[in-house]
C-alpha cells in the first residue's frame, strides 16, 4: 500500500482531526476500517486468509464510576480476529474508552459485557474482552521477545520503504526465530511514527538475516496501519520459495494509552499477551 491509500479511508474518521473528549458513555465514537483496503493491495480476497491469528489490543487507561460514583481503574485486554470485516482504528478506540470515565456501571462484567458487545459491533466479528483489575496487573510484567536478534548485523542502508525484492532464501533448511527492534512504520493518515519489535518464527529455505534486516528497515518511512504492515510483512516472506510454516508477531509500542499487537500465522496459535520493556 502506497502513502495515498488513505483516499480510501472513510471520510468520517476522528484519526488526525481536532475532537472534543467525551467523559460519558458513547459507543458512536467507535469506527472501524475495512481490512479488504489493505488485503486488496496484497491480493487477499475471499475467506481463504493465509493465515490465521488476533490482534491483541492493551487498553491502560480504562477507568468507570461504579454504582455509587467511586472510581475504578482496570486494563481492558482484547483480540479482534483476522477475519473480522474491519479492524478498530486506535483513535477512535481511545476516544471510546475515555467516555467511561464518568459513567456508572453496577459491576465488573457490566463494564465487560459493554466493552465486549461494542468493540464486537465494530470490528463486525466477536471480540473477546478481558479486563484486570490493579490486584492482576502483575500479569503485565515484561518479557522480550524469544529469538535470534538480527539487529546487530553491520549494513549499509540507503532505503527506507519497503522492497520485497530485498528478501532472500538461501538453499539449506531451518527452523528458526528471528527477531528484530528496529520496525518503524508510521500512521497511514497522520504520519506520527509507530515503533514495533518484530518476531518472525519460520520453517523452510533460509532467510537471509542481513536481506531481511534492510526489508523491515525499510518500513521507516511507509504509511500504514499495524495490522497492514504485519500482514504485509507476512505475505512477502510467504511469497519466498520454500517457506512453509511462518508466524509474523509485532509488537507496537502504546500510544494514546494503547499498545496494538498483530500476530499472523499458518501453523500456530497466537502468544500470550506478555508486553516488552518498551511497551
Amino acid at each position: 500500500m502506497t502513502n495515498n491509500a488513505s483516499s480510501n479511508l472513510p471520510d468520517n474518521l476522528t484519526l488526525g482531526q481536532q475532537v472534543a473528549y467525551d467523559a460519558h458513555y458513547n459507543p458512536e465514537l467507535l469506527q472501524g476500517v475495512a481490512r479488504s483496503i489493505s488485503r486488496d493491495a496484497q491480493h487477499i480476497s475471499g475467506p481463504d486468509l493465509p493465515f490465521s491469528g488476533i490482534d491483541t489490543w492493551t487498553g491502560y487507561e480504562l477507568s468507570w464510576l461504579n454504582a455509587k460514583g467511586k472510581p475504578q481503574v482496570g486494563i481492558v485486554e482484547c483480540h479482534v480476529p483476522v477475519t473480522s470485516a474491519n479492524l478498530i482504528e486506535s483513535k477512535s478506540f481511545k476516544l471510546y474508552l475515555n467516555s467511561y470515565n464518568q459513567t456508572h456501571f453496577d459491576d465488573l462484567d457490566a463494564v465487560k459485557r459493554t466493552l465486549q458487545a461494542d468493540l464486537s459491533r465494530c470490528a463486525g466479528e466477536q471480540v473477546t474482552v478481558a479486563v484486570f483489575l490493579p490486584h492482576q496487573f502483575n500479569r503485565f510484567a515484561t518479557a522480550e521477545l524469544a529469538g535470534v536478534v538480527i539487529d546487530d548485523i553491520d549494513i549499509e542502508i540507503d532505503q527506507y520503504s519497503p522492497d520485497p525484492n530485498l528478501l532472500r532464501t538461501e538453499h539449506k533448511q531451518v527452523s528458526e526465530t528471528l527477531v528484530s527492534h528496529l520496525l518503524k512504520s508510521n500512521c497511514l493518515i497522520t504520519s506520527q511514527p509507530d515503533w514495533a519489535s518484530v518476531l518472525i518464527k519460520y520453517e523452510g529455505q533460509a532467510l537471509n538475516h542481513e536481506q531481511l534486516l534492510r526489508y523491515l528497515i525499510g518500513f521507516r518511512q511507509h504509511n500504514e496501519f499495524h495490522e497492514q504492515c504485519v500482514e504485509r510483512i507476512f505475505c512477502d516472506i510467504k511469497a519466498l520459495p520454500g517457506i512453509d510454516k511462518l508466524t509474523v508477531l509485532a509488537r507496537y509500542t502504546r500510544r494514546g494509552g494503547l499498545d496494538i499487537n498483530p500476530f499472523r500465522s499458518n501453523f500456530e496459535a497466537p502468544y500470550p499477551n506478555q508486553r516488552n520493556a518498551r511497551q
